[in-house]
């Protein structure tokens, strides 16, 4: 069994995924358009939404995560974080300095008893985010 990630962008996945690529070097691995969909929903795809992402895949180093412009209404993410596990101290900076672009940070990268680099960032879609350097814990 996995648990993966959906977010839903609220008719900004476009620009979301734009920004993952730059920011976190995401990698696009499918798209389907609201005009693409072998099943349109019923009542016929609304007026101005063909362009709309209904469901997206993208890849932030070994994770799958979905997304879509469809959210039945839904405009903010709350509740949790994104946990963005990296090798290297740089490498933390360097992603964590690229999610705060635009977003705000909650926590600085500081170094903790369980990580040299630990920080919290939300980015300009409202996504929390907890980066810090994963440590192979002593057995």
């Amino acid at each position: 069994m996995k648990v993966e990630s959906y977010l839903f962008f609220n008719g900004r996945t476009e620009e979301a995924l734009d920004f993952y690529k730059e920011a976190l070097n995401a990698k696009v691995e499918a798209v389907i358009r609201m005009k693409d969909s072998p099943e349109p929903p019923q009542g016929g795809i609304p007026p101005g939404t063909e362009n709309k992402i209904m469901h997206c895949l993208f890849r932030v180093g070994e994770t799958q995560i979905m997304a879509s412009d469809m959210g039945q209404g839904q405009t903010e993410f709350k509740g949790f974080s994104l946990a963005l596990a990296t090798k290297t101290e740089a490498e933390a900076k360097t992603l964590f300095a690229g999610l705060g672009d635009g977003g705000q940070v909650y926590q600085p990268l500081i170094e903790t008893f369980f990580s040299p680099a630990f920080g919290i960032v939300t980015d300009r879609f409202g996504v929390s985010w907890m980066v810090l350097v994963d440590v192979p814990q002593k057995k």
